[in-house]
């Protein structure tokens, strides 16, 4: 499980369309652009979908203006592709400003990666943590002759402080809170996350594919 509590600025790339959902309430769906800075000076162009729940008009909103949103960002993958959707909660066309951007918190509940957990130091020489975890999501069911596949998003987590945290080893469960960091990575999307809380997760009692 990936969740985001964000608020994205960029510029509005498909027309909003009112639609209704399977229980007949009435929802808006449109597309933003955001730009995400890659280290090397190659920065990606990404495209958001959005849905805001109500019957609120948005035929004001033209293609190629600038726009915030704010709302529950969520991640989908398919083949080598991350695709972004936002259950949105609110949206500002009036005083957006002129820079993409995409920030807020993370919520992570996953597995760790096989590889060791790397520890090192900062400019102060205070030891900080990287690890990297995985979270999965299932993505056609088990069959007679077929298993369960799944998809699997990876996070590099960053944890300053780590005090008590000695129980962090490869392939076990963790809950994760903290600032949301998304970058690219030849040419991909990487998703990143500043540690601020951090517990072990008892996989055992939720399934083993998460």
């Amino acid at each position: 499980m990936i969740k985001c509590i964000v608020t994205v600025c960029g510029t509005l790339s498909r027309t909003a369309i009112k639609r209704t959902n399977r229980e007949g309430n009435p929802f808006s769906a449109f597309g933003i652009k955001v730009i995400i800075p890659d280290n090397t000076g190659n920065d990606k162009v990404i495209e958001i979908s959005v849905a805001k729940d109500g019957d609120e008009d948005l035929s004001m909103l033209t293609i190629g203006s600038r726009i915030e949103v704010t709302g529950v960002l969520t991640f989908h993958k398919k083949e080598d592709n991350i695709w972004l959707n936002i259950s949105a909660t609110g949206i500002n066309s009036f005083n957006a400003g002129n820079k993409d951007s995409i920030t807020g918190d993370m919520e992570f509940r996953g597995t760790l990666g096989k590889k060791t957990i790397e520890i090192k130091k900062d400019k102060k020489g205070k030891p900080f943590k990287i690890f990297f975890a995985y979270s999965s999501e299932r993505i056609t069911s088990a069959t007679e002759n077929e298993d369960a596949k799944y998809a699997f998003i990876w996070v590099r987590f960053v944890q300053f402080n780590a005090i008590g945290s000695d129980w962090l080893a490869p392939s076990v469960g963790v809950d994760v809170k903290g600032d949301l960091n998304l970058t690219v990575y030849n040419n991909n999307i990487s998703l990143g996350c500043r540690v601020k809380e951090l517990t072990q997760w008892d996989k055992t009692q939720h399934g083993t594919n998460a």
